[in-house]
């Protein structure tokens, strides 16, 4: 996702061309998966959600409608009580925390409270009454004790989720897993496109139309869209069944979001100010997370947060679209603007806040969840329909360039980024910090990376990290803007790609799907999950690669055998 003045817009490339235990699980957690949220009671139509949980604390959500015009966005309806409750066992006969909230159209009648006073490494569930109407029963967990010895942790990986372009097959086969600690969501939670603006494929067909059917501008638009995605069943049903840790990448308000704008924004759509804060109140509004700390409503936009998980794992969660730069026209790889040192993606103060937190946590793992990729990439020459398709997937290829040239920049991950790039490497490597993981989405794609000391010398000069990249649960990639079958151009591309960046051990470029991440003190196991057709929405589910971390090595490896 390239921000510059020659960048391909993803609409024009596309316009013009250039497992199945969902019903076990619904049939053992009656109200939770399986089950439309309206089910329950017309009060609760968007679902219950549950995030950011600590050992003692963890946030709820929900959203009321008190009136058949309540809708959202719309500003109708009247303040409102409603009544919470959270309890050990889903009959509710042991109530822990009880209390009532308060909501208005102010919050377009959002609910979302931090219930604290929890007990760690514990299994809750809560539910939200109205008028004597009760919403769905929903199920989340508190995290382990910072002092806690852990054995195992187990997250559910996803990103950038696209409801034009198909069905979220993805969340529903999580849903019906019984053996997750979280969900870790790396971005792209929504989009922002209208109808026939970024659908399916070569043919930009909408699987399911956007609500409402244009672009997302304003505060009454953003709010009706994260209300269409609340109301996905196969969403619905994972946010009922994990807690979520959450970060935004750039379609939660535009395209390549940075500090001053987007590429999917001009003036013709009034202010990027106003816009930029509409779409970050609606999602204060709507989402499970604690912005600048709390769960509060207007105090704070900052998203970057620290979880500890005992003593196996620390995990950042990063902006990389608050604080950035713009990658644009006059950041040309040609001229080498991405080495100008006064760029930024993270920002000073977030990344000495990474810093420290990787310099001084004594967790055995240190995870970043990474909105976009660190690892270098160079794409080699490739035929340009090709690269036309990789740029409108990922921005990793600014058009006109190739295909004769090798691009060794991609203005909007950290290859366009490279100072800051080098003082997180440098700092890892002097001091010799082991065992960090980045997490990563956005790329529309699945990777295995491991992170070289020095590129150039790589596999000579060994690693210093390592990074995983889940694909998308939706959104195009490259079999799919190209017009091919999967696996038949794209594993040329692959090879090409891997022979001139040799620290990138696995990359699909074509498949949709999740990822499983298995944590234990010995290693790291990530099997990435393929889905059969996102445009079927009883999509089948399957693995398809496994890739290890062992302790102290900053290595990955293969694994033919997925996790236990």
């Amino acid at each position: 996702m390239t921000e510059t003045s020659t960048a391909l817009d993803r609409r024009k490339f596309i316009s013009t061309g250039s497992v199945v235990a969902a019903g076990v699980v619904a049939a053992s957690l009656p109200g939770m998966v399986g089950a439309p949220a309206e089910a329950a009671s017309a009060y609760f139509k968007h679902g219950l959600a549950s995030g950011d949980p600590t050992p003692t604390a963890v946030v709820l959500w929900t959203r009321l409608t008190p009136t058949s015009t309540s809708t959202p966005g719309s500003g109708k309806g009247p303040s409102a009580t409603v009544t919470w409750h959270v309890a050990t066992d889903q009959k509710f006969t042991k109530i822990v925390k009880k209390g009532t909230f308060a909501t208005s159209a102010s919050r377009d009648h959002t609910v979302k409270l931090d219930v604290t006073g929890l007990k760690p490494a514990t299994t809750y569930w809560y539910r939200f009454s109205h008028k004597g109407s009760y919403s769905p029963v929903a199920r989340t967990r508190t995290a382990p004790a910072y002092t806690a010895n852990l054995a195992r942790m187990r997250f559910g990986i996803v990103s950038c989720a696209n409801l034009q372009a198909g069905w979220f097959n993805s969340y529903r086969h999580l849903a019906a897993r019984s053996d997750l600690d979280a969900i870790l969501h790396l971005g792209d939670y929504l989009y922002e496109y209208g109808n026939g603006e970024f659908g399916n494929g070569i043919s930009n067909t909408d699987i399911r139309k956007h609500v409402p059917a244009h672009e997302t501008l304003s505060l009454k638009d953003y709010r009706q869209r994260h209300g269409q995605y609340k109301q996905d069943p196969d969403l619905a049903s994972l946010h009922r069944r994990f807690p979520f840790i959450i970060t935004w990448d750039d379609h939660e308000t535009a395209n390549d979001t940075w500090t001053e704008g987007a590429e999917n924004h001009d003036a013709s759509e009034g202010s990027w100010k106003a816009r930029r804060a509409a779409s970050l109140k609606a999602y204060d509004e709507w989402m499970p997370v604690r912005l600048s700390g709390t769960s509060k409503l207007g105090d704070g936009t900052q998203i970057y947060r620290r979880f500890q998980f005992g003593n196996l794992i620390d995990l950042s969660m990063l902006d990389l679209r608050s604080y950035r730069n713009a990658p644009g026209a006059e950041f040309s790889p040609a001229v080498g603007v991405s080495s100008d040192p006064k760029r930024t993606i993270a920002g000073a103060t977030q990344l000495g806040w990474l810093q420290e937190n990787l310099a001084t946590t004594k967790a055995r793992w240190k995870f970043v969840g990474n909105p976009v990729m660190i690892s270098p990439v160079l794409i080699p020459p490739l035929p340009e329909i090709v690269t036309n398709a990789i740029e409108a997937t990922s921005g990793l290829v600014p058009p006109g360039i190739l295909p004769t040239e090798g691009v060794p920049y991609n203005t909007d991950q950290w290859d366009g980024y490279l100072v800051e790039r080098k003082k997180l490497t440098d700092f890892i490597k002097s001091k010799k910090i082991q065992n960090i993981v980045f997490l990563t989405g956005d790329i529309h794609s699945a990777w295995a990376c491991d992170i070289p000391a020095d590129k150039g010398l790589y596999p000579l000069g060994g690693s210093i990290a390592t990074e995983l990249v889940t694909t998308s649960v939706t959104s195009n990639n490259l079999d799919d803007l190209v017009g091919v079958p999967p696996r038949t151009t794209s594993i040329a591309v692959e090879a090409a790609i891997q022979t001139v960046n040799r620290h990138v051990r696995y990359l699909n470029f074509d498949d949709h799907g999740y990822s499983v991440l298995d944590v234990t003190p010995a290693r790291v196991q990530m099997d990435y999950f393929i889905i059969s057709d996102r445009i079927d929405p009883k999509a089948t589910s399957a693995r398809t690669a496994s890739w290890v971390i062992a302790s102290g090595t900053q290595k990955v490896k293969p694994s033919a055998t997925g996790i236990a």
